[in-house]
C-alpha cells in the first residue's frame, strides 16, 4: 500500500477525486478530510470519500504520510503555517495549485528545515464543478500531472508523489517552476480569462436575455469554463501575475491586428489568420 494515512486538506473535486482512486486501487489506508465546510465534509464520508474529518488542519495533518493541499493558492501559506508543527518527519506534502511559483515561495517561507518534503504539483484535470458531489475515481485518467520539484527537494518524495498520480492513471511530467507558470498562462489561466471577460461583457449588455437566448454551440463552448469556481481564478490572477499579465499584453496586440484587419477590410490577412489557427487547431489532439 503507498500511501497508509492521507490527509487531504480541501475535499473538493481534486482532493476528492484523488482519495477516491487511490481507494479503488487499494493504495490508500485511512483517508482524514479537512474543510470549513460541515455539509461538503459529511458527503465526503456518506460518499466513502474519506472515513472520517476534523476542521483542524493540525489534527488532520498528524500521523500522516501523505498531505495533500487541494485549497486556493491564496490559503497555501496559512495553511502550511499551521500544520508546520504537526507534520511527521517522514511526511510528503504536496497540492494541486494551478500556479507554482508563489506556492514554492510560501514553502520556502513556512516549512524550514520540512522544505525537502515538499513536491509542488499541479494535476492538469478539472471540471466546471465543484466540491466532493464533482469528485470522479477516474479524473485523472490520460490526464497530465506536473511536478516542479526545486534543488531542496529530496528525489524520494518526488518518486511517492509521481507514483501516488501514476495509480490514478495520470502521465506524470516534471518542469521548472518558472517554465510551468508560462505555459499554464498561456493555455490555461489566459482562456479562462477570456471566457469569463465575455460572459461578463454581454451580461452586461441591454440586450442580454436576447443574446443569451439565441446563443450556439460556439458560445456554449467557448465560455463553459467561466462556470468554474470564481475564488481560485481569482487567486490565479493574482498569484500568477507577470505570466499572466504577458499573455494578456501579447493577446490584446494580436487582437488589435485583427480589428484593424477587419476595419482595413483586409480579407487576406483575415483568413490566413483564420487558416492558420484552424490548421494549429486541427492539428492539437487534447
Amino acid at each position: 500500500m503507498l500511501v497508509s494515512r492521507l490527509a487531504v486538506i480541501g475535499v473538493g473535486l481534486i482532493g476528492g477525486s484523488l482519495a477516491k482512486a487511490l481507494r479503488l486501487q487499494h493504495q490508500c489506508g485511512e483517508i482524514v478530510g479537512c474543510g470549513r465546510n460541515v455539509a461538503n465534509l459529511k458527503q465526503a464520508v456518506e460518499l466513502g470519500v474519506i472515513d472520517h474529518y476534523t476542521h483542524s488542519m493540525a489534527q488532520a495533518v498528524e500521523n500522516a504520510d501523505v498531505i495533500v493541499l487541494a485549497v486556493p493558492l491564496g490559503t497555501i501559506r496559512p495553511a502550511l503555517k499551521e500544520i508546520r508543527s504537526f507534520i511527521s518527519p517522514n511526511a510528503i506534502i504536496t497540492d494541486v495549485g494551478s500556479a507554482k511559483g508563489c506556492v514554492v515561495e510560501d514553502a520556502k517561507l513556512e516549512l524550514g528545515n520540512l522544505l525537502p518534503q515538499f513536491v509542488a504539483g499541479h494535476p492538469i484535470a478539472g471540471a466546471e464543478r465543484s466540491g466532493v458531489s464533482a469528485a470522479q475515481a477516474d479524473l485523472f485518467i490520460k490526464r497530465k500531472v506536473i511536478l516542479t520539484p526545486i534543488s531542496e527537494t529530496n528525489p524520494n518524495a518526488v518518486q511517492k508523489i509521481k507514483q501516488m498520480w501514476e495509480i490514478c492513471g495520470a502521465e506524470v511530467i516534471e518542469m521548472n517552476v518558472e517554465h510551468h507558470d508560462e505555459v499554464l498562462a498561456a493555455t490555461s489561466h489566459l482562456p479562462h480569462i477570456l471566457a469569463y471577460t465575455l460572459v461578463d461583457l454581454l451580461a452586461n449588455m441591454e440586450t442580454t436575455q436576447e443574446i443569451f437566448r439565441y446563443a450556439a454551440g460556439g458560445f456554449r463552448d467557448f465560455t463553459r469554463i467561466a462556470s468554474s469556481d470564481p475564488q481560485m481564478w481569482h487567486d490565479i490572477c493574482l498569484f500568477n501575475k507577470e505570466p499572466l499579465l504577458t499573455m494578456l499584453e501579447k493577446y490584446q496586440s494580436h487582437l488589435q491586428m485583427l480589428t484593424q484587419a477587419i476595419q482595413s477590410e483586409n480579407s487576406n490577412q483575415i483568413k490566413e489568420l483564420f487558416m492558420r489557427a484552424k490548421t494549429a487547431r486541427d492539428q492539437f489532439k487534447g
